[in-house]
Formats: structure tokens, C-alpha cells, sequence
């Protein structure tokens, strides 16, 4: 049984969560997600459960070892966790949600002790061979909750039974176990080379809950790496500019233009 936990999150765009303890309470979370603590607390870092789930959840894209955030001290104990990247902190009451929730592979922040975090693979080949983002995916099990981290806006979808909605595989965030996921090949040759978006978008078909994210951080990067591509070849060429200066300061860090 999970831990039970108390929670504020903080912010708008780049948001952290503070989790409030009880004596002998824990949260665990991936090494580095932790911002601040208090006093009291202390930390243990490990595989959380042997080589095996270590080696797991390097699969699904997040750290081989995982955090635990314990409060020995006296009264109430505090401890805070950022967010990667701009975007917004879902909880999942998992006891709410039956008990698992299924999520994008690299989307675990931080969760209380007893929650298990597992791999999971989707149900048809399809997905698998062609999904991208879409094929390993994380489980989070238990009965308490979870905060998962995705990019952009939030956007949360109540599908009824048999409602689809077709999405670019990035933007998923997270979906219930009932939800029926799959890939399918955007139609037309034309769209798929000259379209601008993928190859393959997957369906979702309800019933269940869906969160959608609008800025998957895999866009986000193609976009400051294809600002990188454009600056390096002005500068190659001598074009320059005010545009390149701009872009350049800006990945490079620096704020005296």
C-alpha cells in the first residue's frame, strides 16, 4: 500500500510539485528531479528493487536508479521536485484511476513509496514497429499517487466506448488501461513526405481518460536543433544578421544583445 501523501503544485509554465511528509512517510523520483528539501529528510538511491527493475526502467528511458526521499525528522517534513522542461504536472490518483495508468515513456516524476513503475508493451505489432514514442511505454501501479511531467498545455480527454481520436504519437502523454491504443500510416504519399507532421499517428479508442500534450519535448528539440543547423550554416556562409545573432545568443546562453 502507498504511502499517503499531501501536495501543492507551483507555477504555471515551468512547475515543481512540493510534497508534504509525515514521519517515516517517503516519495521516490528519478535522480536529479529533486529541487529543495527540508530538514529531516534523507535520501537513498538504489535500483528500487534489484538489477531487473533497474534495467527495466533504463528501457523506458528513465534513470537505471531510482531516489527515496524519507522524513525522520519530527512534525511535518517538505521536499520539491522540477520539471524538466517548460510544461505542466499531472497527478494521478492511481486508487482513482484502477489502480494503474499507462504513460510516455521518459513522463515519471515523482510518485509515494509503493507505487511500482513498469514497462509495458502494446498489444499490437503495428504500434510496436512503427510507434516511435509509442512502443515502450511506462505503467505506474499502486494505490496512491503519481506526478507525471508533460510538455506544453494539458489537454485531458474522457473518451466514451468507441470514441477514437487519431494523434501525433509525441503527443501523448498519458491513458488509461482501457484505452485501446494502435498506429496507423497517414494516407497518401503526398502527406506523409510534404505534410509536416509524421508518418504514423495512433489511435486512441475509449473508454477511458486521455492526457494530451501540446509541445512533446522530441519537437521542442527538433526545433533548437534545426535553429543550431540554421545559425552554424549563416555563419559558415558570412550572412549573419540580426536573426543569427538572436538565435545564437539564445542557445549559447548569451544576453548582451
Amino acid at each position: 500500500m502507498a504511502d499517503i501523501i499531501d501536495y501543492k503544485i507551483i507555477g504555471n509554465d515551468m512547475q515543481l510539485v512540493e510534497i508534504e511528509l509525515d514521519p517515516r512517510e517517503s516519495v521516490r523520483a528519478e535522480a536529479g528531479a529533486m529541487m529543495y528539501m527540508g530538514p529531516g529528510i534523507k535520501m537513498e538511491t538504489s535500483t528500487g528493487g534489484g538489477l531487473l527493475k533497474g534495467l527495466k526502467r533504463a528501457v523506458t528511458g528513465e534513470s537505471f536508479f531510482i531516489t527515496n526521499f524519507t522524513h525522520e525528522g519530527e512534525g511535518k517534513g517538505y521536499i520539491a521536485f522540477g520539471a524538466p522542461y517548460p510544461g505542466k504536472i499531472i497527478c494521478l490518483d492511481l486508487a482513482q484511476l484502477g489502480g494503474g495508468f499507462i504513460c510516455q515513456k521518459d513522463s515519471f516524476l515523482c510518485a509515494a513509496k509503493g507505487i511500482e513503475i513498469e514497462i509495458t508493451f502494446t498489444k499490437k505489432l503495428g504500434a510496436g514497429l512503427f510507434g516511435g514514442e509509442g512502443f515502450i511505454l511506462q505503467k505506474l501501479k499502486g494505490d496512491g499517487l503519481a506526478f507525471v511531467h508533460a510538455g506544453g498545455t494539458i489537454i485531458e480527454r474522457d473518451l466514451k466506448a468507441g470514441e477514437v481520436i487519431r494523434v501525433d504519437t509525441g503527443c501523448i502523454c498519458a491513458f488509461a488501461e482501457s484505452i485501446d491504443y494502435n498506429i496507423g500510416f497517414v494516407g497518401g504519399f503526398k502527406n506523409a513526405l510534404f505534410g509536416g507532421e509524421g508518418v504514423v499517428l495512433a489511435t486512441l479508442k475509449g473508454p477511458g481518460k486521455v492526457f494530451l500534450q501540446s509541445l512533446p519535448f522530441s519537437r521542442l528539440a527538433d526545433r533548437i536543433m534545426a535553429a543550431a543547423r540554421y545559425q552554424s550554416h549563416d555563419e559558415s556562409s558570412g550572412i549573419g544578421g540580426i536573426g543569427g545573432k538572436v538565435i545564437g545568443g539564445m542557445l549559447g546562453g548569451d544576453r548582451s544583445f
